[in-house]
């Protein structure tokens, strides 16, 4: 298996966060093998560094085995992975930290992004306006109202425990200015879900234009729960791509390439 979770608030440290969930998994299947970073199964996870988040790295070396040099990018709930695979080897940096740093990481995705964080101000009525940096609403509110993504996509808790339905939605969005609906109106809320739209696939384009010209790459292969949106930000730079066609396996690529990559490494 290939963990992540870690960075969960229950946790103090990754190491604990690695060490319990290990733990937790060996109760139940005492053969696991664990998968580093580095490509390597392992039978415990005592150097918790290779470990920590390590799902991209099975997605992306698998995905190098079948489509060579290529940037991989995976869009789920909450992050954006953008991996440069060099010779069928991911070339990212091994840490979240170092992702962050260099493109490869965008902490952006389908459902759960706090909204303050990609507006800090909209254009709404003629001027612009701050926003309030409140937990309010989240990605999945814009994409359940542009029609992106279903009731039965939203599969995190909405931010005030409300409805998932087209109301719900645009009554969070309303409050990330401060308003009711009976105040903003809806053509006001979807201006607000569509400026949310198009500065998460900006942000998105420009990290993946950061990785294509670091390392020379000029096609993609996208899967995850949102890759709606990294297939919007290819588009728009004109950059070809594959699609993992099965929708089942998309949303759950990293446990499908790690299964692949240890059948392989036994036969």
């Amino acid at each position: 298996m290939t963990i992540t979770g870690e960075l969960a608030d229950c946790y103090a440290t990754k190491k604990e966060g690695i060490t319990h969930i290990s733990s937790v998994v060996k109760g139940v299947f005492p053969d696991a093998l664990f998968y580093g970073y580095d490509g390597h199964f392992y039978h415990d996870t005592v150097n918790h560094h290779l470990f920590s988040a390590s799902n991209w790295s099975a997605s992306a070396r698998y995905i190098g085995r079948v489509h060579g040099d290529v940037i991989f990018i995976d869009t789920g709930s909450t992050t954006t992975d953008i991996i440069p695979v060099i010779g069928g080897i991911p070339a990212a940096a091994p840490t979240d930290f170092g992702r962050l740093s260099r493109g490869e990481l965008v902490y952006s995705g389908a459902l759960r992004t706090n909204l303050s964080v990609l507006l800090g101000s909209v254009y709404l009525r003629g001027t612009a306006v701050r926003t309030a940096s409140e937990l309010f609403a989240i990605t999945g509110d814009i994409y359940l109202l542009l029609g992106r993504i279903t009731a039965d996509d939203y599969t995190c808790e909405a931010p005030d425990s409300g409805l998932k339905d087209t109301t719900g939605s645009a009554r969070r969005i309303a409050r990330l200015v401060c308003c009711d609906l009976e105040e903003l109106g809806m053509d006001d809320v979807m201006q607000i879900a569509r400026q949310a739209y198009r500065k998460q696939v900006d942000d998105i384009k420009a990290a993946i234009n950061e990785v294509s010209q670091k390392h020379g790459l000029s096609k993609a292969v996208v899967c995850g729960m949102g890759s709606f949106i990294a297939r919007d930000a290819l588009f728009e730079m004109e950059i070809p791509f594959n699609q993992i066609q099965n929708e089942r396996i998309s949303r759950v690529f990293p446990a499908y390439a790690v299964a692949q990559l240890v059948a392989e490494d036994i036969k």
